[in-house]
């Protein structure tokens, strides 16, 4: 899906390149070449712009090309998204055990001042009564 868009761009940029070296050492003569590229230039456009039929599906998030722009690998962009997932992730299961930690010290001190309510509770929730 993305090898045609991949070949398109790659030849896009290199028609820039070439283009390039053309005007900064533009001759009279190099006319016929630069016109040549820019027409090349022309078609590598409509090139990629057919390809965004195959890929009206895909969504970037703005986050990749903000690395791109600062040079960075837009890979980097999966990996810290990885790394913040895992530690949020940590820091929510830690506070579902610290949570779970509570509700059990709370059911037993509410056992020791209502024993007799908290046994309802427990059969009501289907939980065995401590002998």
């Amino acid at each position: 899906k993305f090898d045609s868009l991949e070949e398109h761009l790659e030849k896009f940029v290199e028609n820039i390149r070439q283009l390039g070296i053309i005007v900064s050492d533009f001759q009279p003569s190099s006319q016929t070449g630069l016109n040549q590229k820019l027409n090349f230039m022309v078609t590598g456009l409509q090139d990629i712009d057919k390809c965004r039929q195959q890929l009206h599906d895909i969504s970037v998030p703005l986050e990749v090309f903000e690395y791109i722009d600062q040079g960075r690998n837009p890979q980097l962009y999966t990996k810290e998204c990885l790394e913040r997932a895992l530690a949020k992730n940590e820091q929510v299961k830690g506070k579902i055990d610290t949570m779970k930690k509570f509700k059990s010290l709370l059911i037993q001190e509410l056992t020791k001042v209502f024993p007799e309510d908290m046994a309802k509770y427990k059969a009501i929730r289907g939980e065995d009564p401590p002998p």
